[in-house]
């Protein structure tokens, strides 16, 4: 573990990986974890696919520096590497991405894991916003879809309609389902991802919902 102060947002974080990540030797594949110490831990944001799902990552760090009390929970290997599923930690248990949220769920903490689409899968909408397989967070839902709305966004509301890549399948989803947590899984078109001035639009929104989660766990 290492500790450094982010130049954006001058707060302090810690950065948690495995050794090799930091002794320069061959990564291991088992990510990274990044937590705000100005306040407690009271909210996730996870990235399941980063590089594969381009710019998650770049918006998973600008949504942790938003509201202070967030964990960014990053995978470690493109989603294609080793065989079959083998990476894609999105859809299996035995990951250290998993492990993480877990232990952030059994901390009752909400959660929204990014995710991202080419603009020809649905092209009727630049994104969906789904609390996967729980009904949990609904309320919060609705919320973030009207923040994205309001930035000009066609928004596909999956507790309300049937909409492709709504995450019902998702594990990480599955265990909120089942402990009846907060989670939203959003999938962004590649449009938005690759312009910066929507990824910060799209944070800010994001923020208005982890202000929100902060706000009710003081």
């Amino acid at each position: 573990m290492q500790t450094f102060t982010d130049s954006v947002s001058g707060r302090r974080f810690a950065e948690v990986a495995d050794t090799a990540s930091f002794t320069g030797s061959r990564s291991r594949g088992w990510g990274r974890v990044y937590l705000d110490l100005t306040e407690p831990v009271r909210w996730s944001v996870q990235v399941p696919h980063p590089v594969a799902d381009e710019n998650t990552e770049d918006l998973g760090a600008r949504v942790l520096r938003g509201e202070p009390g967030g964990v960014l929970v990053l995978a470690g290997a493109h989603r294609t590497a080793g065989t079959g599923n083998a990476a894609d930690v999105a859809h299996r248990t035995d990951s250290v991405f998993h492990s993480v949220i877990d232990e952030l769920m059994g901390r009752k903490l909400p959660g929204v894991q990014l995710h991202g689409f080419a603009n020809e899968s649905f092209p009727e909408f630049d994104v969906v916003v789904s609390t996967g397989a729980g009904d949990r967070a609904v309320a919060d839902a609705k919320l973030l879809a009207r923040q994205l709305k309001a930035g000009d966004l066609e928004v596909c509301p999956a507790w309300a309609r049937k909409c492709k890549l709504s995450g019902t399948s998702n594990e990480q989803g599955q265990v909120a389902a089942e402990e009846r947590l907060r989670f939203l899984h959003i999938e962004l078109n590649r449009g938005i991802r690759t312009n910066s001035e929507s990824l910060d639009e799209v944070a800010e929104s994001i923020s208005v919902l982890t202000r929100r989660w902060a706000e009710k766990a003081r």
